[in-house]
Formats: C-alpha cells, structure tokens, sequence
C-alpha cells in the first residue's frame, strides 16, 4: 500500500509514510484485493479508508475518540468511529452518545448521525480496523489495521499539545494504554452499547470534562452541537 496512493491530509502523510512501506501494510492491501475479486462488499469505500485522518490534520487534533471497527451496514460506515451517512438512521451506540450529550450539555439529538462537523474541529474519530465485510462485524480484525492506528495513536500521544482522550469501553482503553497521562486528558467509560451504556457511559460527563480541560489549557472547546441538517454543516 504505498503512501502516494493514499489520500489524507499531509500533516499525516509524512510520519506514517514509513508505514506504508511494511511488510505488514502491503499484506493488508493483498487481502483486501483478494476480498474483492472474490466479489465480497467491502466498507467503507476505498476513497474513505483514511476520512478521519484527511479531515483531521494531526497538528489540529484536540480529542480522540476510538471506536472498533466500522458498521457493516450497507450505507452506514463513511471512514469516521460512530458516524454514518447522511440519510442513515443513527445506530444504537450514537443515539445513547447523543443521549449523554443531552444530559451533560443541553444539546437535544440530531436526526442524522453524520459526525463531520466534530471531525473538522480536531475531533478524531478513529475505528482501531479502517475496514470492515458487508453483514460480518469484526471480519478484518488481526489482518494489520490494528498495528497502523496503533501508530496514529502513539503520533496523537507524541504532541507537545495536550489532547483529551475518551475512550469507552475496554477495547479502547487498551489501546489507548500507552498514552501518557501527565500531558494528556484520558477519560474513560463504559461502551455506549446498549449492551453496556447503563453501566457507566450514562452520567460520564466526558464533553463537559473535554472542553474545561482544553480551556483550561487555553485552547478554544468543541462545539459538540451538531447542525440540524447535514447540508447546513
């Protein structure tokens, strides 16, 4: 997978250009070839493997958000953790981040899920797998993914800014367990799951407590409140 083929935003293209060139990235690409010729859907498209990284320039980056891997929904999954397309009814997982939200801010629901409008502000929405098989959630998990944003986290990790981590549930959490706490602001939860979101997302607080600590740190809050509409974004 070599990195002139790969369109993000420059401030990334240069400290991961050396991964581009393993052993490991090259592997990936074979496999994803392969998924296609044998005619598998494959999401998000092509174009959109590396959104997150080409909306959010890694010197812009404020919060980091990590999701797993994207929806596996025809639709759904546009390159951004939680987000989907415009048209798209909002998963479970983000209606209960769209509930916390309420809660802690004020800020009442959207009836899109389309997550841009956090992605342009430093907001990076990272999935730890940037692809994903039609109908089978995890079917590219351990193919590679994981070791290249591995290596966006340790950049993100690595700025002499401070930046807020949320990181719900244990997926994330462990990821996330190299980066250093003196600098940065780690806050943790459970999943916003269904599954799991009464059992510590609910109450977290983590969009009030990310936006004190990067003003206490003089850099301008998040604006966490979406447009009404995606075409007003």
């Amino acid at each position: 997978m070599a990195s002139r083929d790969i369109k993000l935003d420059p401030s990334w293209l240069e400290p991961l250009r050396s991964e581009f060139e393993q052993p490991y990235m090259a592997e990936l690409k074979r496999f994803l070839m392969a998924e296609r010729e044998r005619g598998k859907q494959i999401f998000p498209r092509a174009s959109e493997w590396f959104r997150a990284l080409d909306l959010t320039p890694l010197d812009a980056v404020r919060v980091v958000i990590l999701g797993q891997d994207p929806y596996h929904g025809p639709g759904q999954a546009h390159g951004l953790c939680f987000s989907v397309k415009d048209g798209v009814r909002p998963p479970p997982s983000l209606v209960n981040i769209y509930k916390e939200l309420e809660s802690d801010l004020g800020i009442a629901a959207r009836r899109h899920g389309f997550l841009e409008h956090w992605a342009k502000q430093g907001v990076l929405l990272l999935n730890s797998v940037l692809t994903v098989e039609m109908g089978l959630a995890a079917s590219h998990r351990d193919r590679g993914w994981e070791r290249f944003t591995d290596r966006i986290v340790e950049q993100v990790n690595a700025k002499p800014e401070p930046v807020v981590f949320m990181l719900w549930g244990s997926y994330a959490q462990k990821k996330a367990a190299m980066v250093d706490t003196s600098r940065h602001l780690v806050l943790k939860a459970a999943h916003p799951s269904p599954l799991s979101a009464h059992s510590g997302f609910f109450g977290c607080r983590h969009f009030s407590k990310a936006n004190a600590f990067l003003e206490s740190r003089g850099l301008p809050p998040i604006d966490w409140a979406l447009p009404q509409s995606v075409t007003a974004a």
